[in-house]
């Protein structure tokens, strides 16, 4: 779950539990209140029941029924019964109801004087009212028809004000938990950008105040750190494969002087030729190290026209078999452009050349017929070269490491190389925007595929 997800989430579950939390306190306030209400209404008309029946000699049983008829008028199903001391009924405020009651309540409300219960809906209240010359117990009850109604409108209100202020609080919520990252997300974008082509690429700081702006500041400062430790890496690298080309090229010419003294002693003249040997080798692999180390540089001013694939690997191919007779080529479609400008690219001919050149060379120098094939593809946006053989293959364990400097695959070792070429392919490849994938199989052989936009 992502940051701005759960802080929404939690956002929304605090605030809704306080709003439940208070919506079922006001509820339960509410209705203990009602309840309170309710049965002091009731216990103060027990009371004026039995003190009119009692002292008001003026006031018979038909007038009080009449005077309690119409002060329980807001109640439902409202009735109150005086009972003396045998439990006889001597008064009822109604005559066409059923009256029920149990006499252990009678005994009850003897002994605590007052008690409030309830029977069904219906809510009870009984008193002993012995003011007069006989101890008479009071019952009243009724439905608080109204009573109950406003707590029903009260919880209807909760609900839905609960339910707005859920929905609004998830809204807003993720609003600004959204707005609120924001920030972090743009600084994620930029990091997204930043490659070993541009580590002087810096974050936007913002105020320069909250913990966001110090995070890009403490980054920019790792940006700047890592960034003079690879031009100091790359700076040895190309300082030294320069110095090296001379005294090298040197030991070459004296090696290849030497030779032409030794002509008549076989031994000597097997040394100086594994010395000249060994000699192309460093030589081939300090311009390596000198060209993968200048790769990056000065990237801005690389020169770029606009070229076709197709001569620029026929160009490969006749430099590759000038330097290697025995090498074999075809190159084909694989599809036939639908307009002339499909295999047009921008880029620099020279750097192409030097990949197709590479995966050519490689594609012949493991196939045990040093056979290799070259197909062009192209759709609506890319173009694409593909370079087949049918040699040892690459195992899946290597294939993640084969475009790593100096890497070679466990299966290459009895043939010729340093490591270095599809590294520097790789990178020329990325500084055309393009991409090199490879597919394989251990003894089955590789296809190498370049993939380059077309103007």
């Amino acid at each position: 779950m992502k940051i701005k997800d759960r802080i929404a989430l939690q956002f929304s579950l605090i605030v809704a539990s306080i709003l439940v939390i208070f919506s079922v306190i006001v509820y339960t306030i509410s209705s203990n209140y009602r309840q309170e209400e309710f049965y002091d209404r009731l216990m103060n008309k027990a009371r004026t029941t039995a003190r009119l029946l009692v002292d008001v000699e003026e006031i018979d049983k038909e007038l009080l029924k009449i005077i309690d008829r119409n002060t329980l008028t807001a109640l439902i199903d409202e009735k109150v019964l005086v009972f003396d001391s045998k439990n006889q009924l001597i008064y009822a405020s109604v005559d066409d109801k059923e009256l029920l009651f149990r006499p252990s309540l009678l005994e009850e409300i003897r002994k605590k004087k007052e008690i409030v219960t309830t029977e069904g809906e219906n809510e009870i209240v009984g008193l002993l009212y012995d003011d007069g010359q006989e101890p008479l117990v009071v019952l009243a009850s009724a439905y608080d028809k109204f009573g109950r109604s406003k707590l029903q409108n009260l919880g209807n209100t909760l609900l839905w004000g609960l339910l707005v202020g859920i929905g609004l609080t998830v809204a807003l919520g993720i609003y600004f938990a959204g707005n609120s990252l924001k920030p972090i997300a743009h600084i994620n974008e930029q990091v997204s950008s930043i490659t070993a082509r541009n580590l002087q690429q810096h974050l936007d700081e913002g105020n320069r105040r909250d913990e966001i702006a110090q995070l890009a500041i403490n980054f920019n400062t790792v940006l700047k750190r890592l960034h003079q430790a690879f031009e100091q890496q790359k700076s040895f690298v190309s300082h030294a494969s320069h110095e090296l080309r001379t005294p090298l090229a040197a030991l070459k010419s004296e090696v290849q002087l030497a030779e032409r003294f030794a002509k008549d002693d076989p031994e000597i003249k097997v040394i100086f030729q594994n010395l000249a040997t060994d000699t192309d080798r460093l030589i081939s692999i300090t311009n390596s190290l000198l060209f993968l180390a200048r790769s990056f540089e000065n990237i801005s001013q690389m020169t770029t026209t606009r070229v076709r694939i197709e001569d620029i690997a026929f160009l490969a191919k006749e430099e590759l078999l000038d330097a290697h007779p025995a090498y074999q080529l075809v190159i084909d479609y694989e599809n036939l452009p639908a307009n002339e400008n499909d295999t047009l690219v921008e880029g620099n001919e020279e750097l192409l050349k030097r990949v197709f050149l590479n995966l050519m060379d490689n594609a012949c120098k493991y196939s045990p017929d040093q056979t290799a094939r070259v197909l062009f593809s192209t759709d609506s946006t890319y173009c694409y070269l593909k370079v087949i053989d049918q040699g040892i293959g690459i195992a899946p364990a290597d294939q993640p490491h084969i475009f790593e400097p100096f890497y070679r695959a466990s299966n290459a070792a009895p043939y010729s190389g340093f490591g270095i070429g599809l590294s520097i392919s790789q990178r020329i490849v990325d500084i055309h925007g393009g991409t090199l994938t490879v597919e394989s199989n251990k003894e089955e052989g590789s296809t190498f595929t370049v993939q380059l936009t077309h103007v």
